[in-house]
């Protein structure tokens, strides 16, 4: 009973805290519970592979995960990182086809999923998820375009910073944080060289505020002293 009660609120609060829902009624947010079920997923698995069927939202309640694809040449290409909150396979309310991208977990992730059948189900009954449905998209479309600014007015150091923040913890003041790809793709994803990369975190570290090691990991000691740089 006591197990029952705890999958139970899990399921409510990675519900609430998902835009597309976290403005129902408690029995509206009940009723989507049904629908949902949950499963822990350690880091390195993949919740589903380019090739795969496309008919479920993926929601994540805890960790991430990073959404890439392939290039002819096998190059992968980063396209978005995904934290508690956001969600992906939304395309799935609307097209029958399989997955283009990769969905990789790179920090251990609880996520939450809701079958296309149920998700469509709930769009019917209550049409107001459908409006955060769109306007997920359009924030999505907005951030693609802000991303396209920043690489041709910010300086490399500054989208490396921004990237590095994007993989820290909520609330913390220190963190130990893993490049989600090898230096050359971060690079093709920030558009620039992976000499430069390494060029700027050769930088920061001299200057005190990361420790490199290993082959991804890095460590910064100051979180807020680094969102401070001025970049």
């Amino acid at each position: 009973m006591g197990g029952q009660h705890t999958k139970n609120g899990s399921l409510q609060n990675c519900v609430r805290i998902v835009p597309l829902f976290n403005h129902l009624a408690p029995n509206q947010l009940t009723d989507v519970m049904t629908t949902v079920h949950s499963a822990h997923y350690p880091a390195g698995t993949h919740l589903f592979h380019a090739g795969d069927q496309s008919d479920a939202l993926y929601i994540i309640h805890t960790g991430k995960v990073r959404l890439y694809r392939l290039s002819d040449s096998g190059r992968e290409q980063l396209i978005r990182l995904l934290s508690p909150g956001d969600f992906t396979g939304e395309l799935a309310l609307f097209l029958e086809n399989k997955h283009e991208s990769f969905a990789e977990v790179i920090e251990a992730s609880q996520i939450c999923k809701i079958a296309r059948t149920d998700l469509r189900a709930l769009l019917i009954k209550y049409p107001a998820i459908s409006l955060q449905l769109l306007r997920g998209l359009a924030r999505r479309l907005e951030e693609s375009e802000q991303k396209n600014l920043r690489v041709a007015t910010e300086t490399i150091q500054a989208r490396l910073l921004r990237f590095l923040l994007t993989l820290v913890p909520a609330n913390q003041k220190q963190a130990t944080i893993y490049l989600p790809m090898s230096k050359k793709n971060l690079a093709a994803y920030l558009g620039t060289s992976p000499e430069t990369i390494s060029r700027t975190l050769s930088k920061l570290e001299k200057n005190g505020y990361l420790t490199q090691y290993g082959h991804r990991g890095i460590f910064i000691e100051d979180i807020e002293l680094l969102k401070m740089i001025d970049s």
